[in-house]
């Protein structure tokens, strides 16, 4: 209660403060004799003197002028008769005669305990409460007058006093304010920031400067904006006493800051669009691009869906849908969703579309499902996504528009039909969560520009990913799919058109499986360019391969692919045998015209002159040879050796006819590099062949550490590949360029099981008995009845028929048996006979004559083929953890029957 003090503790010491810190009262005592008994600290502040200085000295003679101290002494006669006395008083300092000063002092007279006169004084300096109030003058004028807010508040944050302007800006009587705390003023969150920035300020000292705020006036129904500027008061002593604030409204600022905001986000916009969108000839990745300069820049969520037609390329339905054109049955055509991005969530979401896609779930109910990316889905014809699709013009769907579901997430969105060249190709669909600005005039264009740059991009990567399909499925068609194994080699291999617009030409690479872990590596070029060369090397590329199974020489591949090639390069396909008759003037000189890279000749023949070289490499023996048709020769690095071109025979370019080939047999150590190239990689305009071949050999060597360093890391074959193309001048654009690549592995010795038999009936059973080792041995036992029955099957017939065509002179000739484990398993038998096996279907009645129909059924794939002394058949099996797995033993032998 009020004058209640017993509520309050007694005796509480109050830190200094007050009035009375800015005005600084000093006091003093005089003893009956007229002179400083007493003498306080702020007394020598006041005057200058300490107290053994001031006591025991006539004040009057002391700090009184000499003109004013006879008054002085009568003054100080009345004082100690026992009268009161209050008045000014001048006087100087007495170490300094120049500092004189007026004080204000109160006498009250005393006495002591014995009875004799004595006074207290209490002075202040007149000169500081006229500071003072010429300081409360200032202030009351500053606080009052200023067209800015101000508002002080206490320790506690309660308001002490705000201006008339700070009511105005808030929107309440002045005097409403006093005890108000933020609470009383903003929203929670609003008021809760600037609490914590009051507190902050009143601990640390710091200001805070411009700190935004967000609220609403009573008298205004628009939301404001404020900047706030907190700093904090002292006492005169220094002891903080609470903290002033200089308020702004800056809502109309803000305003304006935005707009022009606006206006450059969206110049930056279009500037990064023109940058970022269309920097690649995929339709997916500029849907991509597209989102990525929307999201979240310009919106929240963004979708783009192309009309499925465009996509296949079906040019006819495409051209029909159009502007202010409809799709087949009065509905909205089919599109496919290629792209979608949200920045409030992680992938599409129920409530993103406003237009529902027309898709039914088994009650006949429409799903509610997001379409996902890659979806094909149609738009209900009534649909906001229909009007839009049907007259190329933008719609605004507000969150209300769309449901309740779209409501509570959406604020609005933007569809935009995407026109290029007067054609719809698709839609794109800009939408605001709740919480961000709607979607104004300036969005609406800012949208529309957008989706025009991506569409003109989006239909250039149409036309381009039409041609583009063609040539790739051309040429995808005629070079080895996916990364090419061979048994002991590890493969690497590049192709890179001289046309990037078309990537085909007439280089090409090939890695053949031949049977008894061999492998066959090809390298062509076809002289020309372009789909022309194209066709001609998927034909000489299919005879390459053809013949390659026949298991022929590689100098007899070479001349078969030789009389090929001159049958594709006359008229009418006649050429070769029963052709007609090409002089060797004439051959030599398509030879030359062939290397000399001729182009353009009205003769036809030229398109189909190529050059090749031919290798087959054994994983067994590890040997390798080689025939070359006119090509530049292998390159070679051996482990501890240079790179260095190989020593095989040049021959005559496919299509000039008439000159055999020669075969080189080399044996290729462990390690070693082998590299089969065309001639776009070492020679171009820019340099001649011997400087490029000069740049392989030294790439090469630089990327094969361990072919010239023994012990050192062996790196990665694609590495190698790699490193050469980026080292060499691969980006010419003047021809096809080939690499293949292939690092000697060998077959180890333990993976290779090799015997020889006589020719006799218990050779079977040995056989049998081999195998089993073997494969045990090896861990294959899934394998073992398998191979036992098969190799029975192929050592029964070597010895009942492998004689046949022999010359009785050279019969009675040895039996061998080969298995070789490494990515499958191969049996091989060979013997002496010259007919090849020929598989027959055995009749219900015949006793025999199902060997070799068992050998297919059971067996992953088998054969024959032609040895210097004779021949072999050989069957190969999946391994037990291979992928592939054989027939079942049992249904194979119920189906011979």
């Amino acid at each position: 209660m009020p004058g209640d003090t017993t509520a309050a503790p007694m005796w509480q010491s109050s830190p200094p403060g007050s009035i009375y810190d800015y005005i600084r009262v000093a006091s003093f005592a005089l003893g009956p004799d007229g002179r400083i008994s007493q003498w306080s600290e702020r007394a020598a502040e006041l005057v200058g003197l300490t107290a053994r200085q001031a006591i025991g000295r006539d004040p009057v003679e002391a700090f009184v002028p000499p003109e004013w101290r006879e008054r002085g002494y009568r003054k100080v006669a009345e004082i100690l008769d026992g009268r009161e006395w209050t008045g000014l008083v001048p006087y100087r300092n007495p170490a300094d005669d120049r500092e004189t000063g007026l004080a204000e002092i109160y006498v009250m007279p005393s006495q002591d305990e014995e009875g004799e006169r004595s006074a207290l004084c209490i002075a202040v300096d007149v000169s500081a409460l006229r500071r003072l109030e010429t300081d409360l003058a200032a202030s009351q004028a500053v606080f009052g007058q200023s067209p800015l807010g101000f508002f002080f508040c206490g320790t506690d944050l309660r308001m002490l006093r705000v201006n008339e302007r700070f009511a105005t800006v808030f929107g309440r009587p002045a005097d409403a304010y006093r005890g108000m705390v933020p609470e009383d003023l903003l929203p929670r969150a609003e008021a809760d920031r600037l609490s914590a920035a009051i507190r902050q300020v009143l601990a640390t000292g710091q200001p805070v400067s411009d700190m935004p705020l967000v609220g609403d006036v009573p008298t205004n129904p628009e939301r404001r904006r404020w900047a706030i500027s907190l700093y904090r008061l002292h006492s005169g002593s220094g002891r903080p006493i609470g903290v002033a604030g200089l308020a702004t409204d800056v809502t109309g600022r803000r305003r304006a800051e935005l707009e022009a905001a606006g206006v450059r986000r969206n110049l930056a916009l279009l500037n990064e669009a023109g940058a970022r969108i269309g920097t690649s000839l995929d339709l997916e990745t500029t849907a991509r691009e597209l989102l990525d300069v929307a999201v979240p820049q310009f919106c929240d969520l963004a979708s783009v869906d192309l009309l499925q037609d465009l996509l296949t390329g079906d040019e006819s339905q495409a051209r029909v849908w159009g502007a202010h054109r409809t799709s087949p049955g009065g509905g909205c055509a089919e599109l496919r969703r290629v792209a979608f991005a949200s920045a409030i969530s992680d992938g599409p979401v129920a409530s993103f579309e406003c237009c529902p896609p027309e898709r039914s779930d088994r009650a006949g109910g429409t799903r509610t499902k997001p379409v996902q990316v890659g979806e094909v889905h149609r738009y209900a014809f009534d649909s906001a996504c229909a009007g839009a699709l049907r007259t190329a013009q933008v719609r605004l769907v507000s969150g209300g528009e769309g449901g309740e579901l779209l409501g509570a997430v959406l604020q609005s969105t933007l569809i935009v039909p995407m026109v290029a060249r007067d054609t719809v190709v698709g839609l794109v669909r800009f939408s605001r969560a709740k919480g961000s600005e709607p979607f104004g005039e300036r969005d609406t264009a800012l949208a529309v520009e957008l989706a025009a740059r991506a569409a003109v991009c989006i239909d250039n990567s149409r036309l381009y990913r039409r041609e583009h399909e063609r040539a790739l499925i051309l040429q995808r068609s005629l070079l080895p799919p996916g990364d090419p194994e061979a048994a002991g080699l590890d493969i690497a291999c590049r192709y890179q058109p001289g046309h990037e617009a078309t990537e085909v030409g007439g280089d090409w690479f090939d890695v053949i499986e031949l049977p008894g872990h061999r492998t066959a590596l090809v390298v062509g070029d076809v002289m020309g360019r372009g789909l022309r060369a194209a066709v001609a090397m998927g034909e000489l590329r299919t005879a390459v391969r053809t013949l390659a199974l026949l298991d022929l020489e590689p100098a007899e591949v070479l001349s078969a692919l030789d009389e090929i090639a001159r049958g594709l390069g006359t008229s009418g396909g006649a050429g070769g045998r029963g052709g007609r008759t090409v002089s060797r003037a004439q051959r030599v000189q398509r030879g030359q015209r062939a290397q000399a890279g001729a182009e353009g000749s009205a003769d036809l023949s030229e398109v189909y002159l190529a050059t090749c070289v031919y290798a087959v490499y054994d994983s067994v023996t590890g040997r390798c040879t080689f025939a070359n048709a006119g090509h530049l020769p292998p390159m070679l690095v051996e482990p501890g050796k240079p790179a260095a071109l190989m020593d095989v025979p040049p021959g005559m370019p496919l299509g000039v006819g008439g000159e055999p080939f020669e075969e080189l047999e080399v044996e290729l150590p462990e390690g070693a590099l082998l590299a089969l190239y065309t001639d776009g990689l070492v020679e171009s305009r820019d340099h001649g062949l011997d400087e490029g071949l000069a740049a392989f050999r030294e790439a090469l060597s630089d990327s094969a550490p361990s072919a010239v360093s023994p012990g050192r890391p062996e790196g990665s074959l694609e590495d190698v590949c790699d490193h050469v193309l980026n080292t060499m001048d691969t980006h010419h654009g003047e021809d096809d360029i080939a690499l293949l690549m292939a690092r000697v592995q060998g077959l180890p010795a333990e993976s290779v099981g090799d015997w020889w038999l006589p020719s006799e009936p218990r050779s079977v059973g040995r056989a049998r008995e081999l195998a089993r080792r073997q494969l045990e041995e090896w861990g294959l036992d899934a394998l073992v009845d398998t191979t036992e029955l098969l190799v029975s099957e192929l050592v029964t017939n070597a010895l009942r028929y492998g004689e046949q065509g022999v010359p009785a002179a050279k019969r009675g000739g040895e039996i061998r048996l080969r298995l070789l484990r490494e990515r499958t398993l191969v049996c091989e038998v060979w013997d002496g006979g010259l007919v090849q096996p020929r598989r027959r279907r055995a009749r219900d009645t015949d006793e025999g004559g199902r060997g070799l129909q068992l050998v297919g059924l059971l067996s992953a794939s088998w054969g024959s083929r032609r040895t210097p002394r004779g021949k072999t058949v050989w069957f190969e099996l999946a391994l037990p953890d291979g992928e592939a797995s054989g027939p079942d033993s049992v249904e194979a032998l119920l189906s011979m029957f």
